[in-house]
């Protein structure tokens, strides 16, 4: 109960409409109610021959004929509100996953797949709303015609309204007995569901390397075999349920004989006229129809709460990167950027950094140098508070960043990603990304700083050319210098660049490079280095090894020393090109 209490209250924002459900609701019961005892009256009239009033019975049966015109009205309108109510609930509760999701760490999203996220998200919110809007269109109802004809059924015969009440209780209790094992079911399927969605989502956002090697039937029998277990545990779920519904109805089935054998009885030893007995069958017939209708709604009330939990232990999850109290907002002007005795670790069991402690100078370029898995990408983000060290301080202009507003963080912190990340839709949203307000000029002056204007400009609709998803239109050189621009438009005074132009064509690299050695003007530049040549250009290299920095310096001083950065120089000696580039490859760096 605690569950379904829960899943209501997701609605409350919508109470105006279902007050607006709960007066048609009653209107419609209330109209339940008086159309047995109008065919009661018109039976009893009918038993007089030709002493019957005509008028009389023309009365009734056009009251009849209004409640039923007005009930047709009413429930249509009903439903219109109940539906209306359905799609603003999905709005609400999709909005509030989305924006509790926005606000989650990223070792999160390192573990969970995005197919699963997505996939609970459509699974949670259509069995969230479609509950809702059942029980707002069906239990008020359900409710108000069943107490509202058991008190007429009692106004007859105390002894049949005490029969149909019993089915209530026992019905309920046989319905709870059976959820469990039916809830243990469905989270199976639930379970393998996520995990199928999951494989699909990422093959076809990968599905370049699902047909280059050759894996399309293998990548369709993990999806199956998962959708297997489903259809396999579908079966024992559906027996169960089935089995314990013939129960169910067997136990109405015997109440209800004894109801009709009551009111007969109470018939033929003329304890009620044949009017009342007809009111008393419609009566009891009212109440058998949503006695059925439990069934139906325990079912929808038992997935949505199976289908729920994954929402709410979503929802439940507290950030663990917060705003502090009273943060301030971070302004930036020429920015040094300090790391002091940064400690971090993905897990208890190993620690990426140990002791990372290093300062950069406004304006200053630095490259970070080390093997691969030495934590580069790590250290970025860090910066970004994307995660959280757990000893040490990152200071930017003295202010700790822990203790500044993250949303003013980010906005001092530009950065161009190893993958370019660009979004589906126009090459001038993708450039206006980070301000969506720049106005077309400024739009245009960054793209010519990105070196992409001149290719743009070819394009029929120039800037509104729709890039497809991920930027796939596009060339990697092109995709490269779209999020430059993106980073030139924001103007931020720390850029972060994760440099990807090694798998460019010379031209293309030629055009990167130059975009980025406008975009690191007068910007404090902490750059992960792939290339050779970038660290040999930087202010500052900072070679980390083991989780600490073991060096730090311009390229000239550790050029002389016995370091990351002067073995790296002696690979360009190396006898072959095979020996030097097996040598660079384990700094993650090409020539």
């Amino acid at each position: 109960m605690k569950d379904i209490l829960r899943i209501l209250k997701m609605g409350r924002e919508l109470w105006r409409s279902y007050v607006v459900i709960a007066l048609l609701t009653t209107v419609n019961s209330l109209f339940t109610i008086i159309l047995p005892l109008l065919s009661g009256w018109a039976i009893d009239e009918l038993r007089l021959g030709t002493d019957a009033s005509v008028r009389y019975v023309i009365l009734l049966a056009t009251g009849i004929f209004v409640i039923d015109l007005g009930q047709t009205f009413i429930s249509n309108i009903n439903g219109y509100v109940g539906d209306q109510v359905q799609v603003r609930l999905q709005r609400i509760l999709s909005n509030r996953y989305y924006e509790h999701l926005m606000t989650l760490p990223q070792n999160y999203f390192d573990s969970e797949l995005t197919g699963k996220i997505i996939s609970r998200l459509n699974r949670s919110i259509n069995q969230l709303t479609g509950f809702i809007q059942t029980m707002s269109n069906n239990f008020l109802q359900f409710i108000f015609s069943t107490v509202l004809s058991l008190i007429a059924v009692a106004f007859y015969s105390w002894e049949v309204a005490v029969l149909l009440f019993s089915l209530y209780p026992i019905f309920i209790w046989l319905t709870v007995r059976s959820s469990d094992t039916w809830q243990k079911y469905q989270k199976t399927k639930n379970e393998h569901t996520d995990i199928a969605h999951g494989r699909f989502a990422e093959s076809i956002s990968q599905v370049k390397v699902v047909k280059s090697y050759i894996q399309e039937k293998r990548e369709l029998s993990y999806f199956d075999t998962h959708l297997g277990v489903v259809q396999k545990t579908n079966i024992p779920q559906s027996k169960h349920w089935h089995k314990e519904d013939v129960k169910r109805r067997l136990v109405l089935n015997v109440i209800f004989y004894a109801v009709y054998v009551f009111i007969f009885y109470q018939g033929t030893q003329g304890e009620l006229s044949p009017g009342q007995a007809v009111a008393l069958i419609l009566y009891a017939m009212n109440i058998r129809i949503p006695i059925f209708t439990i069934s139906w709604l325990v079912e929808r009330s038992q997935q949505a709460v199976a289908d729920s939990k994954d929402y709410f232990e979503v929802m439940k999850l507290e950030p663990s990167i917060a705003d502090v109290p009273n943060a301030k907002r971070l302004t930036v002007q020429t920015p040094d950027v300090v790391f002091d005795a940064v400690q971090f670790g993905y897990d208890d069991a190993k620690q990426v950094f140990k002791d990372i402690s290093f300062t950069l100078k406004p304006g200053q370029k630095a490259a970070l140098v080390g093997e691969s898995g030495e934590g580069k990408t790590t250290l970025v983000s860090l910066l970004l508070r994307l995660y959280e060290p757990t000893n040490g301080t990152i200071s930017i202009n003295g202010h700790d960043i822990a203790q500044v507003t993250q949303k003013s963080l980010r906005q001092n912190i530009g950065v161009v990603f190893q993958d370019p990340s660009l979004f589906s839709g126009t090459i001038r949203e993708n450039i206006a990304y980070g301000n969506p307000k720049a106005t077309k000029a400024a739009i245009r002056a960054a793209a010519e700083a990105a070196n992409a204007h001149e290719f743009i400009d070819t394009f029929e609709k120039s800037y509104d050319t729709e890039i497809g998803e991920r930027g796939l239109k596009l060339s990697g050189g092109q995709k490269q210098r779209i999020a430059i621009a993106r980073a030139i438009l924001k103007d931020a005074p720390i850029l972060v660049l994760d440099e990807a132009t090694s798998s460019l064509d010379s031209k293309s690299e030629l055009l990167v490079q130059e975009a980025l050695e406008r975009l690191m003007k007068n910007r404090t530049t902490i750059i992960i280095a792939h290339r050779l040549s970038t660290i040999q250009n930087v202010d500052t290299i900072i070679a980390l090894r083991g989780g600490r920095v073991t060096e730090t310096g311009s390229p000239a001083e550790l050029a002389r020393g016995s370091g990351v950065y002067s073995r790296l120089l002696a690979v360009q000696t190396a006898r072959s090109a095979e020996e030097r580039q097996k040598a660079l490859a384990k700094f993650g760096i090409v020539a």
